[in-house]
């Protein structure tokens, strides 16, 4: 046998317990079983002898592995893994990457390298300064130094994924280390948050007590440490009336709620109108504040004091005024609630709800309105319309027993990908995945993937022929915007081609029917809906 077929048969067959070994006992030790990927060479010896308790989840492009990765760690509160292929893959997915370090999502992203022996020759297919490429969107990169580093390197960036404030991370893993030999390894045991300043969080609750009309501003972070029961119970102590930040990518409080104040606007000065007349602004779970526009003046009304609790150092460091506290959110509301005396208040006066829209046309509003009464209660919402996010606030209430996702980062490609993992998360209960036309072509292959494994994804397509929150946006520069029509699109034949039954309704008399056909029986349906504008 020839040195080189030697090296060969080592590459393929260990004497005794490998790298790959080590990392599939480690996976499972730490309830990473389903990988998300879509694979290329320098990953394949990664799946060489899969275990049963792990399984594989195909992408037909790697943006939207990571998405559902992203809706699956939402879903289910733990760091999914999710396998790339080197620089071209890497850079396919990056936009999902950057959603998910603004989502604060745990993922563990590991890439494939070239061998390390031709690195140096700039083969092809491998990634040059390959931890330096997903910066800054991930927390902690790496590409271990000797084969037997990766399992301690996937331990470590699990454990950096999941502590506040949770966040991907990568990992770099040459083809030729999978079947370098490894001993297993036993994962440690990590705290995952920090608790708040015992001081500082005293002199919050001093001034809760003394605000004669104090205000919440809740963001995803209340949703993500689980503590939305906890600011319902904080906020029926005082009648401190709840709004939702702006830009909010996760449910935060009981929308049908008389204490829901609504949406914020992402504007500095729209803000402060209606936060006026509050004297303590608590912002819980979110930055002060995500602007979209430029703005002047002060940031929160005349007179009012800041207080704001979030789980990330770098969110308060950047807080503008008042007291930035960092550490558990839903321990802090439960402390709030428990040590500061119950105050009653005069309820803040009731959300404004729009008179119901015009039935006589296929609007945006009448979609709404129709599905808010025609859904199933307790569904899971996955959103990417920003078009209609107006009307969706205006008529469509996501209670107390559901979920709702969306994109913290403002790209498209998120939503249909991430409806995916959410549904394989809460396999209990249907998902309604609301996209405009423009958003679910930057990842309409994921229908495959929900008809390949029967997900009970409802696909709901607002086709309003184009990039029209970006022609709304344009008004504000006094120009029309350039490139925003999508004429010729047929979603019902993308849907049919891979697998997933379709209908179509551009009448607004057969619009009830068509969403209750939606939602009949059990699997991934699509409904694409023609309308015109409000």
């Amino acid at each position: 046998m020839t040195a080189r077929a030697l090296r060969v048969d080592a590459l393929r067959v260990g004497d005794g317990p490998t790298v790959r070994h080590a990392v599939h006992q480690l996976l499972a030790d730490l309830g990473m079983t389903t990988i998300f990927g879509n694979p290329g060479s320098t990953e394949l010896p990664m799946f060489r002898d899969l275990p049963p308790e792990l399984s594989y989840v195909l992408a037909l492009q790697e943006s939207v592995a990571v998405g559902m990765a992203d809706g699956f760690a939402q879903a289910t509160g733990r760091a999914a893994l999710v396998n790339l292929h080197s620089s071209a893959g890497v850079g396919h997915a990056m936009g999902n990457i950057y959603t998910a370090f603004r989502n604060q999502t745990p993922l563990v992203v590991t890439a494939g390298q070239q061998a390390r022996s031709i690195l140096p020759y700039e083969p092809f297919l491998y990634a040059e300064r390959s931890t330096e490429f997903p910066r800054p969107f991930v927390k902690w990169a790496i590409e271990p130094a000797r084969a037997q580093d990766v399992p301690l390197a996937i331990a470590r960036a699990h454990h950096i994924a999941m502590q506040a404030p949770c966040g991907p991370v990568f990992v770099s893993i040459p083809i030729d280390d999978w079947e370098q030999p490894c001993p297993p390894i036993t994962p440690a045991r990590v705290s995952r948050s920090v608790d708040v300043d015992p001081a500082l969080l005293a002199e919050a609750a001093g001034l809760l007590h003394a605000a004669r009309r104090p205000v919440v501003v809740a963001g995803a972070g209340v949703a993500r440490d689980g503590a939305r029961e906890a600011l319902v119970h904080l906020a029926e102590q005082h009648g401190t009336p709840v709004w939702a930040a702006p830009m909010a990518a996760r449910n935060v409080f009981p929308e049908d709620h008389p204490l829901f104040a609504g949406f914020l606007a992402a504007s500095r000065e729209a803000i402060v109108d209606a936060l006026d007349g509050h004297d303590l602004v608590l912002v819980l779970g979110a930055p002060v504040f995500t602007f979209h526009v430029e703005g002047f003046g002060p940031f929160v009304p005349e007179g009012a004091d800041l207080v704001q609790i979030v789980d990330d150092p770098a969110m308060a460091a950047r807080t503008p005024l008042g007291l930035a506290i960092t550490g558990d959110v839903t321990r802090a509301i439960a402390h709030l609630a428990q040590v500061v005396p119950e105050r009653p208040r005069a309820l803040p006066r009731a959300r404004i709800v729009p008179a119901a829209p015009d039935d006589s046309r296929l609007t945006d509003s009448l979609l709404m309105s129709r599905l808010e009464a025609l859904r199933p209660k307790g569904i899971a919402v996955v959103e990417e319309a920003p078009s209609t996010r107006g009307p969706l606030h205006d008529y469509f209430r996501v209670r107390a027993d559901e979920e709702f996702h969306t994109c913290a980062s403002g790209g498209l490609g998120h939503g249909l990908p991430a409806a995916l993992g959410v549904a394989m998360g809460r396999p209990d209960r249907p998902v309604l995945c609301l996209l405009g036309d423009g958003s679910a072509m930057y990842a309409i292959q994921g229908l495959w993937t929900a008809a390949r494994h029967g997900l009970d994804v409802r696909f709901l397509i607002v086709n309003n022929g184009g990039y029209v929150a970006l022609e709304h946006f344009a008004g504000l520069f006094g120009m029309e915007a350039v490139g925003s029509r999508l004429p010729g699109l047929d979603f019902c034949a993308l849907a049919q081609g891979q697998g997933v039954a379709a209908a179509r309704v551009s009448d607004p008399a057969a619009l009830d029917a068509a969403i209750q056909d939606l939602f009949q029986g059990v699997g991934p349906r699509l409904l694409e809906v023609v309308i015109t504008g409000d």
